[in-house]
């Protein structure tokens, strides 16, 4: 069965351009000097931030492609390495996410089940867009999901559910972590314009999770 894996990059609205009742939402049971902390988790919510960033790649060729947002340098598209680089806005992000997702009988994510996925078809459904795969499917099953961070953790029978840059270094596999570059500094590069960079960044993280299911693939698939 054909495989992809992807993995997404989300910015978050400024918290203090929240309606009054939504602020409220947030803030009830937060003391004054969590408020930055809450500020700074709107990249978590699909309700609170969008998607700047999609990377995939086949898992059997390596051949992938990251679509993401650019707001006006004027390239919509370039190559590096096994990846090709596509520029548009998000919901058009989106609609070649499920183009290329027809391709596959797999996707293969790390943490796509909690975060990932749901974004994906929540912003999708806030642009009108059909959403034509169930991206949760039964969590007990790697027949059509496999969340590496699920796989890994033997479905939470681990204590703690350890970040891709840990089991990366543990496998000896390249972190994309080790760029100088994590998830947190995605909305600075955002906000300074930097997209490539954001960009790059989403395709490393593809190239780990990429082998880190060749790694469990042979040591734990049955």
């Amino acid at each position: 069965m054909k495989a992809v894996v992807f993995d997404i990059e989300t910015v978050g609205c400024d918290f203090s351009r929240l309606d009054c009742m939504s602020q409220e939402y947030f803030l009830k049971f937060v003391e004054q000097e969590d408020i930055q902390r809450v500020s700074d988790s709107m990249n978590f919510y699909p309700l609170t931030a969008q998607i700047v960033a999609i990377g995939m790649m086949d898992a059997h060729s390596r051949e992938g492609a990251v679509y993401f947002q650019d707001e006006g340098s004027g390239i919509r598209k370039y190559k590096e390495g096994q990846f090709c680089f596509y520029a548009g806005d998000e919901r058009w992000i989106l609609e070649n996410f499920w183009r290329q997702l027809r391709r596959y009988d797999v996707f293969v994510t790390f943490n796509g089940r909690m975060f990932d996925c749901p974004f994906v078809m929540v912003r999708s459904a806030v642009h009108m867009l059909r959403v034509e795969r169930n991206l949760v499917p039964y969590r007990y099953s790697a027949d059509q999901h496999v969340d590496l961070a699920d796989q890994l953790s033997f479905y939470g029978c681990m204590s703690r559910r350890f970040p891709l840059h840990m089991w990366c270094r543990a496998f000896g596999i390249p972190s994309p972590k080790e760029s100088g570059v994590s998830g947190l500094d995605v909305k600075e590069l955002f906000l300074r314009q930097r997209y490539r960079e954001i960009a790059g960044y989403c395709s490393q993280d593809v190239v780990a999770t990429g082998r880190l299911y060749d790694r469990w693939k042979t040591v734990f698939a049955s």
